[in-house]
């Protein structure tokens, strides 16, 4: 007869190795982002300190000189301080913009709010390249539309904009991705959030500011934090934009500075430089934990209620304004590249011929445009279809499942957010020529596809784990119940009701390889160059044709708006409905549930 010891101990082994099979699943899934993420930062920091003439010719030599001479340029302290106004100016004005913009969509019944919000879209999918280039076309202050128009008038003697300031400089990152950026972000937040929770506010008395303030934004605390503190590392990866704007008048932020130290060859103070952002976080990382652990945040549960507060006659009124905003983001600025493309010489309409299609047959019969094109859509198919599942999973792991090492795996997505695009690209470019038998990478399209599939990590995961956070667990536990494995609970269950965000993580990768350029500029070659590259060198001060920049960064911004519409009209099909009416079991609709007047 067996006795009850015997029966318990293959059970207690089968537990045991459970156990220890996640925590090799969660090991090996660290080891592999380490590699890519960790590694480079490691080797970068190791070349930091060799003060030899030529990093990859031997004999080396080592000391402290590098870092001695960074901490003594004035240049960095400076270029920090420029980092952190840039990110405030833009954050006091942007935010606040975005989270309204974002409650009227996601809310209220406001007309067209669907399609307000793929505007938004748009308005992201518009590269920063072209958006800058374009209010440098309005806002120069010689050859500026508006500003030749103003000089035109008897009264005005000389045009008042100056995009190359840092006021300039605060507009263009606004215009660009400062506020489209945070809608599209905030805005499937708040839909997801249940209206019985408002209700309650309104029932116990609140007004409607106050169950705005006391109910509202706090449930909502954690995307919002965790979008202010992705803003506050996209601030060290922006790139674009500072360059074109900053670098002619001496104004360097974190990114640009690295850049130039690059271009100098000096990789060591580069990286002394960067290590420097570690600090900041430092700080964002325990906050972030802090939100997210300290209490609940689920607004979707299985008796979720969906609906939609009336806003009366001020829905024309936020219709307007929200309509009128989206035309100053995208329509004016495409409207002036697609003139400016026309022009002999932007801004110089007394120049002889005023009007030229010379430059759009230079850019269409230009091969290296064409190798550009190749490349970019290769890039940005496999990271809008690989980086979602990818990040996704890493989610799930973090937040559902209790293994151990996911809080490691947790630090490593929060520490490569550390580094910005160009020093990642230096990182990976010192890995391929310092480590034997990856030299083949440098300069191929593999290199490329291993940077745009993991870029974003920080960004994706830390939505999905705030998705995840409202996601309550009766759903997945319902599933479990009926005998579905984990496998197909996440396929079945998890993903459908994301899939909004699945959809989301993979425009937004699709949308940043196809006009990435920090990442991949030091990895890429004529073989492998991609539009963005060839747009940001056409577009630079050393060539100067700024109307053919122009040109291909709206074939950029026509190839992602293309895919985009697919995407979205799938994307609502699937997932939470804000507007669903029940059913019953033959089909007919049940009556409408009653929905809170503004």
């Amino acid at each position: 007869m067996t006795s009850p010891a015997t029966i318990a101990r293959p059970s207690a082994l089968r537990s045991f190795f459970r156990a220890e099979m996640g925590t090799f699943i969660m090991a090996l899934v660290i080891i592999s982002l380490s590699v890519y993420l960790i590694l480079p930062m490691l080797i970068l920091f190791w070349f930091s300190f060799d003060v030899s003439t030529d990093v990859f010719v031997p004999p080396r030599e080592f000391g402290f000189s590098n870092w001695s001479t960074a901490f003594g340029n004035p240049r960095i302290p400076t270029a920090l301080w420029n980092s952190f106004l840039v990110w405030f100016l833009v954050m006091i004005i942007a935010f606040p913009i975005s989270v309204a913009i974002s409650m009227v969509l996601a809310r209220t019944k406001i007309p067209f709010s669907q399609g307000l919000e793929f505007f938004f879209w748009i308005a992201y999918m518009f590269p920063a390249l072209a958006s800058t280039i374009g209010w440098m076309m309005m806002l120069a202050p010689t050859s500026g539309f508006v500003n030749v128009a103003l000089e035109a008038l008897p009264f005005v003697d000389k045009g008042p904009f100056n995009i190359f300031s840092l006021e300039g400089i605060v507009f263009a990152r606004i215009m660009a991705d400062g506020i489209a950026y945070k809608v599209i972000l905030f805005t499937p937040a708040f839909r997801n959030m249940d209206q019985a929770l408002e209700e309650a506010g309104r029932v116990s008395g609140a007004s409607k500011l106050g169950t705005i303030l006391k109910v509202t934004l706090p449930v909502m605390a954690s995307p919002l934090i965790l979008v202010f503190a992705l803003h506050l590392i996209r601030v060290f990866q922006g790139f674009e934009t500072e360059w074109l704007l900053g670098a002619r008048w001496g104004f360097y932020v974190y990114s640009t500075l690295i850049y130039l130290q690059a271009q100098s060859f000096d990789y060591g103070q580069a990286v002394v430089t960067a290590s420097l952002t570690l600090v900041v976080i430092g700080f964002i990382f325990p906050i972030q934990r802090w939100v997210t652990r300290r209490r609940h945040y689920t607004t979707i549960t299985g008796k979720f209620h969906p609906g939609l507060i009336e806003l009366g006659a001020w829905k024309w009124v936020f219709f307007s304004a929200i309509l009128g905003l989206l035309i100053v983001l995208t329509a004016l600025p495409i409207l002036v590249l697609i003139v400016g493309s026309f022009m002999n010489h932007v801004g110089y309409f007394n120049a002889v011929p005023t009007w030229t299609l010379d430059h759009w047959r230079d850019t269409f019969s230009d091969e290296l445009f064409f190798t550009g094109l190749r490349t970019t859509i290769t890039l940005a198919v496999v990271a809008g279809v690989g980086s979602p599942l990818l990040f996704s999973i890493i989610a799930y792991l973090i937040v559902r499942s209790k293994w151990r090492l996911r809080t490691s795996l947790d630090s490593i997505i929060w520490v490569s957010a550390a580094f910005p695009g160009i020093l990642s690209s230096l990182g990976l470019l010192m890995l391929f020529l310092s480590v034997p038998g990856l030299t083949w990478l440098y300069g191929s399209i593999w290199a490329l596809v291993l940077v745009v599939i993991i870029s974003g990590n920080t960004t994706g995961t830390n939505i999905f784990k705030g998705v995840l956070v409202q996601l309550g667990a009766d759903l997945e536990e319902a599933s479990r119940v009926s005998g579905a494995g984990w496998f197909r609970t996440y396929f079945r269950i998890v993903i459908p009701v994301i899939m909004p965000t699945m959809v989301l993580i993979g425009m937004l990768n699709f949308i940043s390889a196809a006009n990435t350029t920090s990442s991949i500029i030091l990895l890429a070659s004529r073989d492998t160059i991609t539009l963005s590259i060839l747009a940001l060198e056409l577009g630079s001060s050393d060539l100067g044709q700024v109307e053919r920049a122009g040109i291909i960064t709206l074939v950029i911004m026509a190839m992602t708006m293309g895919v985009a519409l697919v995407m979205r009209a799938f994307a609502l099909r699937v997932g939470l409905r804000q507007d669903m009416r029940a059913r019953d079991v033959q089909g007919r609709p049940l009556a409408a549930p009653e929905r809170t007047s503004a």
